[in-house]
């Protein structure tokens, strides 16, 4: 089995966390779920490949390795609605975002089991990222949680039309400096290849919500990235296409280098 996730830590203030892009399984999950449950259409596909620059630039990156079917780290333990109004895709998904069933008939998780999991995968990635954001604190003064996120351009389910290319979340103001976010947001524009929006449908997870606290000196960040831009088909089996990759990689190695050279007022 493999770890819950793998952590290489950083010289800089910024840490960069990717939650779904993992594709193992917890054990006997396989033989309870349906052929389209297991080809994990909602994975966040090639994301550590989009950002191999984070390591080069001294910037942590904490990448979980099961699916989000497992559980999705990006969820409160409490499977608290992140979007009112909106359907919930759920602490342990029982449907992919397409309302399709992941799981055999009465083969989907119960309490006790989704219980389970919370504390061996959940609770493990969160307390890596709050031991690695107290770290990064008290070395520089401050910390940024950026959290990596994709997902197809065109969910009918989840949200209406296309979604801009790039989503930045910074939950409504309240996660970060507003000075961070103007630099994103400056950053971000000067990419006119990507239509982008500041907390659109994607306002930023759990992740976001939870950790992203200005006055405490913890500021985070989501950025959730239409695949339509780095993929050669958003349809199975999820191919990549290196043109449009090393491009959107480009574009990406500018928001982590404008995390870099931002500073806290005061």
């Amino acid at each position: 089995m493999p770890p819950v996730f793998t952590l290489t830590p950083g010289s800089s203030p910024v840490l960069v966390t990717i939650p779904h892009a993992g594709t193992a399984l917890a054990p006997g999950m396989e033989a309870r779920m349906t052929a389209r449950g297991l080809r994990l259409p909602d994975t966040d596909w090639y994301m550590p490949d989009l950002y191999t620059g984070a390591a080069l630039r001294g910037v942590g990156v904490l990448t979980a390795h099961y699916s989000r079917y497992v559980v999705d780290l990006n969820r409160g333990a409490d499977d608290a609605a992140l979007y009112p109004g909106r359907p919930s895709t759920g602490l342990a998904p029982h449907l992919t975002f397409d309302g399709t069933p992941i799981y055999l008939e009465g083969e989907a998780p119960g309490g006790e089991e989704i219980a389970q999991r919370t504390g061996a995968y959940w609770r493990p990635y969160h307390d890596a990222v709050t031991a690695e954001l107290k770290r990064l604190r008290a070395k520089h003064g401050w910390a940024i949680l950026w959290d990596a996120h994709s997902i197809r351009s065109q969910v009918e389910r989840l949200f209406e039309g296309v979604l801009p290319d790039l989503n930045v979340g910074t939950n409504s103001g309240a996660s970060c400096a507003a000075s961070l976010s103007n630099a994103v947001m400056e950053q971000v524009g000067m990419s006119p290849d990507y239509t982008h929006v500041l907390n659109g449908r994607f306002r930023g997870g759990y992740t976001t919500r939870h950790y992203g606290t200005p006055g405490t000196g913890v500021h985070a960040v989501q950025l959730e990235i239409a695949q339509s831009i780095y993929l050669a088909s958003e349809d199975d089996p999820w191919p990549a296409d290196a043109t449009k990759s090393a491009r959107l990689r480009d574009a990406i190695n500018g928001l982590l280098d404008t995390l870099l050279s931002w500073t806290p007022e005061g």
